[in-house]
């Protein structure tokens, strides 16, 4: 009875965490169609190496979508498939969730997403808020394609404790 158990939290932990990190699949699909507005203390931008860099207190805005950060680097690769960097002390993001005023957003200190295999991936003190629903971890992957999404944690932090991915599920009315 208790492995039946564990396997269903199992699988409850699972379902959230893909429900948590599906940008694709929860954000606003309007949001692609709307302009990207990036503001920042300083851009370079290397035409010969299809790369941007902003840095200083830098915001994205694309629609509903909002990321802040210390720096951003966006690249193109030779298929046109856009790749971007956040860091940050922490870098965020926050999106309106599609059909929904509720909002799913994270934090880490850094944040890079791949386009062309749409994967995100959230580093160290990584944490996805969906609604009421929290997912906490050193690292956060969402595979978009696969829809996989994995949280771990490491073996051990500076203090000699054994670091662990948390999930905080809360009961729906």
């Amino acid at each position: 009875m208790k492995n039946l158990k564990s396997n269903i939290f199992t699988k409850k932990i699972f379902l959230l965490i893909s429900l948590i990190i599906s940008f694709d699949v929860l954000s606003e699909k309007s949001d692609k169609d709307k302009p990207i507005e990036i503001e920042a203390d300083s851009m370079t931008v290397d035409d010969s190496k299809s790369t941007s860099i902003y840095e200083g207190d830098v915001i994205l805005t694309q629609g509903t979508l909002i990321i802040k950060a210390d720096t951003l680097i966006v690249r193109e690769d030779k298929q046109g498939f856009q790749h971007s960097t956040s860091i940050g002390k922490p870098t965020t993001f926050k999106q309106k969730m599609e059909g929904s005023d509720k909002f799913i957003q994270g934090k880490a200190l850094r944040i890079e997403y791949d386009g062309h295999m749409d994967k995100i991936h959230l580093y160290k003190n990584a944490e996805v808020k969906r609604g009421d629903d929290i997912v906490v971890g050193d690292y956060i992957t969402y595979d978009a394609n696969a829809e996989i999404a994995q949280a771990m944690s490491n073996n051990s932090s500076n203090s000699g404790k054994k670091s662990r991915t948390k999930a905080i599920i809360k009961p729906k009315d």
